[in-house]
């Protein structure tokens, strides 16, 4: 019997080619087995568990925003109007459960403050573009304060970071030091524009320290970035001193204890290696947490099992799922079913 303990795992890909599998994808409490729940949403980059009620989750696609009441068992639409385009983050509020925010590319913010039920774009969300792409600035991750219910904060790829004190009334841009940054020679990427300060500004992931007021942890191609006022200013956290991958793809507070962060490391984009990393001490130092695991390409998500510190899981791009149970003394090593080569997300609740 599986134990009902457990929490639920969900993985999100995106198709790449013709033969290649996208969708969401359930791993059940207690089982070793992965399902392919929903074919129908082709390219998936963003899965969020309601911290009110774990039977219903938030998939961000390129189809639009969907939502499942059913543990992802079934999918249905939500009224996110079409022209919001491609939904990259989901963020439900940790203070008031009904207030959803969905991220998009193009630069975007939508929110919802009847569980999804009427959407409005919030008008000064739009950031201009520091950095022209192949592709359109998108919204990749949303941290809210829950010490400061009104602070909100956003990750853009590629476009560093902002912030809404208001609840996402007005966004200020919180790049400036992380262009101040980037005048140093360690800390300049060029890959497809016109300027070394892209890599500075390719951001991933972010998160709030509850326990460390005003803290907020960023995840981009030059590693990890720490701001002690808001987003005001950043600090190097010189990752690269404990890892020999610093490409971050994904940074996270334990729901358990606010000293301990986790991080995705690998050395690029699409890559054929990634580890997880640990951090005790806020972030001041980090120790391989995956040992014995082999990722054969970038590692992209992580998710932390919010009712056992000891369940830690990890994905990565080509859709290998690694899980411990017992705080990383051993590992299950899966593969999603299908040819999956691109993933984008991973949840747990």
């Amino acid at each position: 019997m599986p134990n009902t303990t457990h929490s639920y795992l969900y993985a999100g890909a995106a198709r790449v080619g013709a033969n290649t599998t996208g969708g969401v994808f359930r791993r059940a409490p207690g089982s070793d087995h992965w399902e392919h729940t929903e074919a129908d949403l082709p390219d998936v980059y963003a899965l969020t568990v309601h911290p009110g009620d774990p039977a219903v989750v938030y998939a961000g696609a390129g189809q639009g925003l969907f939502r499942s009441s059913d543990h992802g068992a079934s999918w249905q639409r939500m009224s996110l109007p079409e022209e919001a385009g491609e939904v990259w983050a989901v963020a439900a509020h940790p203070a008031d459960h009904r207030v959803l925010l969905a991220g998009t590319s193009p630069t975007g913010v939508w929110r919802s403050d009847d569980a999804g039920g009427t959407w409005r774009r919030l008008p000064d969300a739009a950031r201009p573009e520091r950095v022209h792409m192949e592709f359109k600035t998108r919204v990749m991750r949303f941290a809210i304060d829950p010490a400061r219910p009104d602070a909100i904060f956003a990750a853009l790829e590629v476009g560093g970071v902002m912030r809404s004190l208001d609840g996402g009334e007005h966004w200020d841009d919180c790049c400036s030091g992380l262009v101040d940054l980037a005048d140093r020679p360690n800390l300049k990427s060029m890959l497809q524009s016109d300027t070394d300060t892209e890599g500075m500004l390719d951001a991933h992931a972010l998160c709030v320290n509850p326990a460390k007021p005003g803290s907020v942890y960023l995840a981009v191609r030059m590693g990890l970035f720490h701001s002690a006022d808001q987003g005001s200013g950043w600090r190097d956290m010189e990752v690269g001193r404990y890892s020999p991958l610093t490409y971050s793809r994904d940074v996270a507070v334990s729901p358990h204890n606010s000293r301990v962060m986790y991080a995705c490391l690998s050395p690029a984009a699409r890559s054929h290696d990634g580890s997880l990393y640990r951090s005790a001490d806020f972030g001041e130092s980090w120790t391989r947490f995956d040992r014995g695991v082999k990722a054969e390409a970038t590692m992209m998500a992580l998710a932390l099992d919010p009712t056992d510190a000891q369940r830690v899981h990890s994905v990565s791009r080509c859709g290998q799922a690694f899980s411990t149970d017992d705080g990383g003394a051993t590992w299950l090593e899966q593969q999603l079913p299908g040819n999956v080569v691109d993933v984008h997300a991973l949840a747990c609740g």
